[in-house]
């Protein structure tokens, strides 16, 4: 072989050694990106779970502290603002800052048992308090820049107008009962008619009475009775409509379908649903004195204690022992009518002479004093000085509307008829 064919030949070996040596070391870096690549691969689920579970620094928005939920307690009988205080935790020092500082501090001197007491506390800090004081209105405290403040809140009422219908079974106060009506309604109801229906004498089985009112109610749940806006009374074969109307100046009063005032002089009976036990006679024989003589009033027996009422507005003419007539009461109305109450077993609480008593105010109780066989009251109605029977005199009428307030009234009037026929 020549010098310069082994030259040649070992320039091919040197460039196949290159070309070996390129071609490992591109394998190489082959098989290395290859494994880079799945390493890569291998990583990424786990970083992708490390990025869902570390949390995205978002700009701060400051969110407002949770409300303080109330607590709701039941005064119980004895019981004083200060045992309520320890009881949820407050000090009497915090106790005394409250009294110190609201305007109304006599409110909370006496809790009434059984009405409700609702505050709100954070970390031993009173923030807010409400105090059911009546139906009407509740006591509210609040807690501003750690001075207490406080005020008395009427309660809002959502009215609903409620219709009942009543049928004479027995009596007034039954018959209602078993209609849904409350018993302050039938009271009202008696009210109303008490100046045209003697209750004791005048109603008879089969009567009916069609009434509207309103219900007040508070979240959505009853709360108390609202006024009796209209009734019709089916009597006996005459039918007696009463309406309520308000008249500036003078507050809401009931008239008839011709704006005539229900509230006539005198109401028809001194007592509430008794029993009249001896009528208005001149020839009627004494129970006690056992001869003729004139009876010259109207008895009405009812239990001992049962409460009197004046028939109408007046004043005190005398109270006192009068004979046979035991504890008595005349009250003059005007200058022309007196009325008289006999055999009382106490008086009232602000009667004596020259008192003034208005028309329903109770003036005394029923008893048996003087010369009675068991208790009753004696009742008398004189117009001039002369003796009439309560149960038939004819008795003047009250206030009528004028021409410009009726037609108001008989508008209104029309819409509640409207109503109380649905």
């Amino acid at each position: 072989m020549s010098v310069l064919h082994q030259q040649k030949v070992s320039k091919k070996r040197v460039s196949h050694k290159k070309e070996l040596k390129w071609g490992v070391l591109g394998l190489f870096l082959t098989a290395m990106g290859i494994s880079f690549l799945i390493f890569k691969d291998r990583q990424q689920p786990a970083e992708i779970a490390a990025s869902l579970s570390t949390p995205v620094m978002q700009a701060s928005i400051e969110m407002p502290p949770p409300e303080v939920p109330w607590t709701e307690h039941t005064i119980a009988k004895g019981e004083s603002l200060a045992v309520i205080f320890s009881n949820l935790g407050l000090s009497p020092a915090h106790l005394h800052q409250v009294t110190q500082e609201i305007t109304h501090p006599q409110e909370l001197a006496k809790l009434l048992p059984g009405k409700k007491l609702k505050v709100r506390i954070n970390q031993e800090q009173l923030l807010e308090l409400m105090y059911e004081k009546n139906e009407s209105e509740y006591l509210h405290i609040t807690q501003v820049d750690h001075t207490f403040q406080s005020s008395l809140v009427q309660y809002e009422y959502t009215p609903v107008i409620k219709t009942a219908h009543v049928v004479i079974e027995d009596s007034l106060f039954l018959s209602g009962r078993r209609a849904g009506l409350s018993q302050g309604l039938i009271m009202e109801l008696a009210e109303i008619f008490a100046w045209d229906i003697d209750f004791t004498l005048d109603i008879r089985s089969n009567d009916k009475i069609d009434v509207l009112f309103i219900e007040k109610h508070k979240d959505g749940i009853k709360f108390k009775d609202g006024p009796i806006l209209a009734a019709e009374f089916h009597n006996q074969g005459r039918v007696i409509q009463a309406y309520r109307h308000e008249v500036p100046g003078q507050g809401a009063q009931y008239y008839d379908k011709n704006g005539k005032s229900m509230r006539k002089s005198f109401l028809r009976s001194p007592i509430d649903f008794a029993r009249v036990s001896s009528n208005f006679n001149l020839r009627r024989k004494h129970p006690v004195l056992n001869k003729i003589r004139a009876h010259r009033g109207v008895d009405y027996a009812a239990n001992r204690g049962t409460p009197i009422k004046a028939t109408s507005h007046g004043t005190i003419e005398f109270k006192g022992q009068k004979g046979g007539y035991g504890n008595t009461i005349i009250i003059r109305h005007g200058s022309n009518y007196t009325t008289l109450y006999a055999h009382l077993s106490k008086f009232a609480k602000g009667i004596y002479k020259n008192a003034r008593v208005k028309q329903g105010q109770v003036i005394g109780y029923v008893g048996s004093t003087g010369l009675a066989t068991g208790p009753h009251l004696h009742y008398e109605f004189r117009i001039g000085g002369k003796h009439k029977n309560p149960l038939k005199v004819k008795f003047p009428e009250a206030y009528t509307l004028s021409q410009e307030e009726l037609t108001t009234f008989q508008q209104a009037s029309a819409q509640m008829d409207q109503k109380l026929r649905l």
